[in-house]
């Protein structure tokens, strides 16, 4: 993928880990009506303080307004959660938990936690810590990079 064959090899990794994490999440809570890509929507949510919008929740996740929208849509016909309207604002609209839906967070929290539990035994927490600070700054280079290339 890149010339660079270390950087190469660490983004392969990568897409390898977050193609089986997604699938697993996937598989862990299929069956209570959820998905990694919905979970992770309703993650956005359960650890803000204040109602989010779909653009919020789309920025926060790095991901299109519009595929965001299709989620919470989706998730709105299946009940996990509902739409508000902001006051002073026409069109946007807060997404909000019914009951339902944080009963299905609630389970698939706890479906999961006994995989991120395992998945840390053998890793001490300098080692986590020092994976999450690499990947962050990757990550920031490339957002960085992105704005560069946008403005050109």
């Amino acid at each position: 993928m890149f010339l660079n064959p270390t950087i190469s090899n660490l983004s392969a990794e990568v897409f390898r880990l977050s193609n089986r994490l997604l699938a697993t999440c996937d598989a862990l809570v299929s069956d209570i009506g959820l998905s990694s890509a919905r979970l992770q929507v309703l993650e956005v949510m359960a650890l803000s303080s204040v109602p989010q919008s779909v653009a919020q929740i789309a920025r926060k996740l790095q991901l299109t307004r519009q595929a965001v929208q299709r989620l919470a849509n989706e998730m709105a016909s299946d009940g996990f959660v509902r739409f508000e309207s902001i006051p002073h604002h026409r069109k946007a609209k807060v997404v909000l938990f019914t009951a339902e839906g944080r009963v299905g967070y609630a389970n698939a929290v706890q479906r999961l936690e006994p995989l991120a539990t395992k998945l840390g035994l053998e890793l001490t927490l300098k080692e986590v810590k020092a994976a999450t600070s690499v990947l962050k700054a990757i990550r920031h280079r490339l957002e960085s990079e992105a704005r560069d290339v946008m403005k050109t």
